[in-house]
């Protein structure tokens, strides 16, 4: 298994995000990633990875979704076998049930509730390629919480 530098200086940025509150370090650290990789014409495992981060440190619902569609895109061009080769833990369908999540939720943001309904199904249809493990729980409790909150009022 080689180490994957692009990779973690992205695993960097997401820590300063989600562990150290430095949402703003972390977008400029993300951007000038971004900006080295070759923007969408990068790898598509670091286009993908990176996208979904970027999405998550973004003002705007439009350019979180912008994002996140940026990262289904290059999920699409991605194998096992280069997943593999950094170290990711997961194959490439198991990338997928987060996608889609955080597609859905996108679009209920946007109030657009038959596309966010729309991904939280492909999300379950997904979940299968998920483990039992903290990264499986964390995307199953998102996907009830999004459900829920996609249910029609009684």
């Amino acid at each position: 298994m080689n180490a994957d530098a692009v990779m973690a200086r992205i695993g960097e940025a997401v820590a300063m995000h989600h562990q150290q509150g430095r949402r703003a370090d972390a977008y400029g650290m993300f951007a000038r990633i971004w900006d080295e990789i070759g923007g969408e014409r990068g790898d598509p495992l670091h286009v993908c990875v990176l996208a979904h981060s970027m999405a998550d440190v973004q003002d705007e619902v439009a350019q979180e979704l912008l994002w996140d569609l940026r990262a289904l895109a290059a999920a699409g061009r991605l194998t096992d076998d280069r997943v593999g080769e950094a170290g990711v833990p997961l194959q490439v369908a198991g990338l997928y049930p987060s996608l889609h999540l955080n597609l859905a939720d996108c679009y209920r943001k946007l109030d657009d509730l038959d596309r966010a309904r729309e991904h939280l199904e492909k999300a379950r249809a997904g979940m299968g390629a998920l483990a039992d493990d903290d990264y499986g729980r964390l995307i199953r409790s998102g996907l009830d919480r999004l459900a829920r909150q996609l249910e029609p009022p009684a």
